[in-house]
């Protein structure tokens, strides 16, 4: 008896532990799909507040950015595939910045997964990143979005009423820029 008991608890243990919502890992986010509510805090740089559309301190949400679609690349400062592909991201960035019809339109953010506030710089001054970069130091971020690896893109397309639907949602680098641009553009119905 005292063994079938010892069992019966371990098996509620067990489905409590892996059911909980807090302790179990999300799955990424899926096309079609809201992106899970992720609170940051509005950049301390004017150039990136102002390239966001944002107010001058605080916290915002993602879907908060005045643009019609955002890139978010998940990335790590360690991880070699992040490092390699930061001249693409940052061409990417160029490519859409220099055409008056994406100016304004597309924005890209960069959330450093289990990276603090330092090492984001650090990667920032490296690769010479021109879009803002986020930390995510305790990994809540990384957590919320399904643990995925780096780098990691999704897209997320923003309509007039700020309802939002993630478009795109990737592991894997920017191997052609001029490729995953037009991509950007067909599936966020841009083009």
């Amino acid at each position: 008896m005292k063994r079938i008991l010892t069992h019966f608890i371990a098996v509620a243990l067990c489905a409590l532990i892996f059911n909980s919502p807090v302790l179990a890992a999300k799955s990424p986010p899926v096309k079609n799909a809201v992106l899970p509510e992720i609170k940051l805090v509005i950049p301390l740089k004017h150039s990136d507040r102002s390239y966001l559309g944002l107010p001058a301190s605080g916290f915002f949400k993602i879907p908060e950015i005045r643009a019609r679609v955002v890139i978010i690349e998940i990335f790590s400062m360690y991880c070699p595939h992040c490092q390699g592909n930061a001249p693409k991201v940052n061409e990417l960035y160029r490519m859409i910045e220099d055409s008056p019809n994406l100016k304004g339109k597309i924005k890209l953010i960069g959330i450093g997964a289990g990276n603090s506030s330092y090492e984001v710089e650090v990667f920032r001054k490296t690769y010479d990143v021109p879009f803002p970069l986020f930390a995510d130091g305790d990994f809540t971020i990384h957590t919320i979005l399904g643990e995925v690896r780096t780098p990691y893109f999704i897209g997320l397309k923003i309509s007039d009423d700020g309802t939002h639907q993630v478009f795109y949602s990737k592991l894997g680098g920017v191997k052609e820029t001029d490729q995953f641009l037009k991509m950007m553009l067909w599936l966020s119905g841009l083009e």
